[in-house]
């Protein structure tokens, strides 16, 4: 139904049809229908997005760089993310292990997968960057406030990223789309509260 052939065969019908009250259904026309959906749809979510998470954090920090730097870096971590989940679920990799056979991931699987890691993101650097705010308010230097402000929530986000993690992997089990989007999830705290953070 995902093949090259398959989509071809829904466009060649759908052109050659001119009454409107007939329409071509299936699974492969459900998938052109969603893609040409999300594609039309994602440039002005994506610029949303961005453009909010730009305001929200210059209106916090005061900062240019700052909310820049929260885009570059959630950029980062969604593009580790979506290469991990390719190298597994799509190349096939792990398979055997968790038990589904390998096939494109799920389009709308990951507009959620990265609609939630980005805002995930987002709260963890928000949490962060607010306790080293309030040291810095409080009379200290840049260094110091990013020292004291790493080591008062340093912990905390690890505990939250492995609590959510151990949540998130849970739902990697029946369907492919549930273990996509619990394993995806889960990768996306786990590269973020670790790597990236």
């Amino acid at each position: 139904a995902d093949s090259d052939a398959a989509e071809k065969i829904v466009r060649d019908i759908r052109a050659k049809i001119t009454d409107k009250q007939v329409e071509v259904g299936g699974l492969t026309a459900t998938l052109i229908d969603s893609r040409d959906a999300i594609a039309d749809r994602l440039p002005w979510a994506i610029g949303l997005i961005a453009v909010f998470t730009f305001i929200l954090l210059f209106l916090f920090t005061g900062s240019v760089v700052v909310p820049v730097k929260a885009l570059l870096l959630n950029l980062l971590v969604l593009s580790g993310v979506l290469g991990v989940m390719v190298w597994i679920f799509q190349d096939g990799h792990l398979s055997s292990l968790l038990g589904f056979t390998p096939a494109p991931l799920n389009l709308s699987m990951v507009v959620l997968l990265c609609a939630i890691a980005f805002s995930l993101s987002v709260d963890y650097e928000i949490f962060l960057l607010s306790r080293i705010k309030e040291a810095r308010d409080s009379g200290m230097s840049n260094d110091e406030a990013i020292v004291v402000g790493l080591g008062r929530v340093g912990r905390i986000v690890t505990s939250a990223a492995l609590l959510l993690t151990i949540t998130l992997v849970s739902f990697a089990n029946g369907m492919s789309f549930m273990k996509m989007f619990g394993i995806g999830t889960a990768l996306a705290v786990v590269i973020d509260a670790t790597i990236i953070r």
